[in-house]
């Protein structure tokens, strides 16, 4: 029977904190390791300082949408709303009042990382709330609307083509005369 999930409700086990102990001593963090981890860190504060406090083994999509909409306030993306004159303009001529939000990008890398942490520290794959469609909706009404606000079209990321096909449209046009 695995403890996988036990360690998430009860904090590190003895024997990954005297591991992650030799670890740290051995070589500095990388800076996305030192991110997750004030990430993960940030993310159990809040689910402590909610009323009533929230477990880590407790938490669920819910929360992890409410974390992210908290987060907000330090925002530092000027989104404009729908009423604004500068709706849709990539680059407005003058200021507004419209909020700061936090870019999607930022939420998008914060998830990946909280996502990673969430394993990490003995969460099942199988309910981790920051890998919920839940969230990965939220996201994509992020990223679309923060797109439509700045008048930036926010374009997929081409799917990688079969390589026999491109391997043979290489062959066909490679053999074509050059003129």
């Amino acid at each position: 029977m695995s403890n996988k999930g036990k360690d998430i409700a009860e904090g590190s086990s003895p024997a990954s904190d005297h591991h992650h102990h030799q670890q740290q001593q051995q070589q500095p963090l990388s800076r996305y390791e030192s991110q997750k981890r004030r990430d993960w860190n940030t993310f159990g504060q809040y689910l402590r300082n909610q009323r009533p406090p929230v477990a880590l083994s407790q938490c669920n999509s819910n929360q992890v949408l409410e974390f992210l909409r908290y987060l907000d306030q330090f925002g530092k993306t000027k989104v404009h709303v729908q009423g604004c004159l500068f709706f849709g303009q990539a680059e407005p001529p003058g200021p507004c009042t419209c909020p700061l939000r936090q870019a999607w990008g930022s939420l998008d890398a914060l998830i990946g990382r909280l996502r990673a942490a969430y394993e990490e520290n003995g969460g099942l794959p199988e309910a981790n709330p920051f890998a919920s469609g839940t969230i990965r909706l939220y996201l994509r009404e992020v990223r679309d609307s923060q797109a439509k606000a700045r008048g930036i079209p926010y374009k997929e990321k081409k799917k990688k083509r079969n390589v026999m096909k491109a391997m043979t449209e290489g062959v066909s046009s490679s053999s074509l005369p050059m003129q």
